[in-house]
C-alpha cells in the first residue's frame, strides 16, 4: 500500500509534570506520553484521518514497547520501528512555564536509537510511493542516520511532496555552520521546506522571513514556510502564491507540541490540495489547540475540533 504520508525522524517517551509554573527539582508528579517531532506529525496527520508510518528506532527495552503500543493506539503503522540493542529509549523533560517558556531536557546518551536508522534498512520503494515524505533535521546530526536521511530523499528524487522540516536543535550540533552543508544537501530533494525564523536562518544564513523564503525557493523547493511565533505564518510558493496568516488567539498552557500539530495539518491540506491561505490557516488552528493542551501526542486534534477553532476565531 501507498502511505498519505511517511515520517522519518525522533522518537522518544516524553515526561511532562503534572504541575505548571513549577520547576523540575519540586515537580512531584509527570505524564508520560508518546513524543518526538517526527512521530507527533505521524500522529497529527493520522488524526485528521491519513494513513500514516514512522520509520524511528527505539531502545530494546520497556520504554520501547510503550512507544509501539502507543503508536498502534494512534493508529500509526510502526513496522519500520526497530529496536537497538544497548542503547535506551530516550526520555525528554520539560517544565511548563506559560505563556512562553517551555525548557527541554533531553535524555539520548550514549546516543539516541533514532539516529541508528541505517540507510541499507530503508524500504526505499515505501518511501518513494509515499504521496508525502516528510524528514527532520535532526536526522542529519549525525551518523548513520545522515547517510540514511539523504539517501532517502535521493531515492525518492521529489516524487510527490517530500517535506524537510528544518528542525534546528542546537544541543545536537556543534554550531550552526556544522548543519548548513547537510541542510543545503537536503533542500535539493525537497519540495516544501518548513521552520521557524531560528531554523531558516540556520537554513540560509537568512532570518527576515520574506528573504528567508525566497532563498529556500532559490534553493529549489517549491514551497517556503516560516513560522513567525506571535507574527504567524508566512507561504510562499515558486508560482508565486503568497499567504501571511495571523496566529490563532488562544490561552497558551504548553507550546512544545504546537509545530507537530502544525505539520501534521499542513500534510493534510497540501494531500487535500487546498490553497496555501486555507492550508496556513488550518494548520495554525491546529497548533494553537494543541498549545492550549499539557501533552503533544495525545492532544492532536481532530478535524472537527480545528474547524470549530477556525469557526470561532479563537481556541476556546
Amino acid at each position: 500500500m501507498a502511505y498519505d504520508l511517511i515520517t522519518m525522524g525522533r522518537i522518544g517517551v516524553d515526561l511532562y509534570p503534572l504541575q505548571t509554573g513549577v520547576p523540575l527539582p519540586q515537580v512531584t508528579s509527570f505524564g508520560k506520553f508518546l513524543g518526538g517531532s517526527a512521530t507527533n506529525v505521524a500522529v497529527a496527520a493520522a488524526r485528521l484521518g491519513r494513513s500514516t508510518a514512522v520509520i524511528t528506532r527505539t531502545g530494546d527495552d520497556p520504554f520501547g514497547t510503550y512507544l509501539h503500543e502507543a503508536l498502534k493506539g494512534f493508529g500509526v503503522d510502526d513496522r519500520w520501528v526497530t529496536p537497538v540493542p544497548g542503547l535506551p529509549t530516550p526520555v525528554t523533560f520539560c517544565e511548563v512555564f506559560p505563556p512562553d517558556d517551555f525548557p527541554l531536557y533531553f535524555y539520548r546518551l550514549p546516543k539516541a536509537p533514532d539516529l541508528e536508522i541505517d540507510a541499507h534498512e530503508l524500504d526505499l520503494d515505501a518511501i518513494r510511493d509515499a504521496r508525502i515524505f516528510w524528514v527532520t533535521g535532526t536526522g542529519l546530526s549525525e551518523e548513520p542516520s545522515r547517510t540514511a536521511t539523504l539517501a532517502a530523499l535521493a531515492h525518492r528524487a521529489k516524487a510527490g511532496t517530500t517535506v524537510f522540516d528544518l528542525d534546528w536543535r542546537p544541543m545536537f550540533w556543534s554550531d550552526p555552520a556544522a548543519a548548513r552543508p547537510f541542510y543545503k544537501e537536503a533542500l535539493r530533494h525537497t519540495t516544501v521546506a518548513v521552520g521557524n525564523l531560528d531554523e531558516v536562518e540556520v537554513a540560509t544564513g537568512v532570518r527576515e522571513p520574506h528573504a528567508a523564503a525566497q532563498t529556500l525557493l532559490d534553493a529549489g523547493v517549491q514551497v517556503a514556510v516560516v513560522k513567525q511565533g506571535p507574527k504567524g505564518v508566512l507561504a510562499v510558493s515558486s508560482d508565486g502564491e503568497t499567504a501571511e496568516v495571523p496566529p490563532l488567539p488562544v490561552d497558551v498552557l504548553n507550546g512544545l507540541g504546537a509545530g507537530d500539530a502544525f505539520g501534521g495539518s499542513l500534510c493534510h491540506g497540501l494531500l487535500e490540495g487546498w490553497d496555501l491561505e486555507r492550508t496556513m490557516r488550518h494548520a495554525n488552528a491546529a497548533g494553537a489547540i494543541v498549545a492550549s493542551r499539557l501533552e503533544c501526542s495525545s492532544a492532536m486534534p481532530t478535524p472537527d475540533e480545528i474547524e470549530a477553532a477556525i469557526a470561532a476565531g479563537a481556541v476556546k
